[in-house]
């Protein structure tokens, strides 16, 4: 796999849970690195976040947690997201107001996204490249950007018509 391509997709047919349990060991290792805590809600969410390849929205993860606690209020989710999102856990992508799994928490990076639009899977890739033009257009238009998100909508490798 090429060193900018955090977050492929993935076969339907892989090991899902290894995915968890690393993107989990992760985020521990991240924490821990950055004298964050992860704490059991934190982790919980992060965990439902993973719990798919296809980006997971707010309102998803808060009805999964009323499973185990039916008195999680909205806030305890968003905060928890929050969180994740500063600590490069997760990130939001915008256009479907939902959150995806950071392939690559280790080191901060600005994403581009690839979403599949029939199934949902998103691929996360670090290309600096394209952050450094975007960077220099911003710099001569005078520009100053706050925010980088960049989502590419197609067909992932396996709904792509033969």
């Amino acid at each position: 796999m090429q060193k900018h391509i955090l977050h492929p997709f993935k076969h339907r047919k892989h090991d899902h849970s290894r995915c968890i349990k690393n993107a989990l060991q992760d985020a521990e290792s991240a924490c821990v690195a950055g004298g964050l805590r992860l704490t059991e809600q934190r982790r919980k969410v992060l965990e439902l976040v993973w719990s798919n390849h296809a980006p997971v929205k707010a309102y998803d993860i808060l009805q999964q947690m009323h499973k185990d606690n039916p008195k999680t209020a909205p806030p305890t989710v968003y905060r928890a997201l929050e969180f994740l999102m500063e600590a490069g856990l997760v990130h939001k992508l915008e256009s479907l107001n939902a959150y995806v799994g950071c392939g690559d928490p280790s080191q901060p990076h600005i994403a581009q996204f690839f979403i599949c639009e029939d199934c949902g899977a998103v691929a996360e890739v670090n290309e600096p490249k394209i952050t450094q033009l975007i960077n220099r257009e911003a710099r001569q238009l005078g520009f100053q950007s706050q925010q980088q998100v960049i989502e590419i909508k197609g067909h992932c490798p396996e709904c792509q018509p033969e």
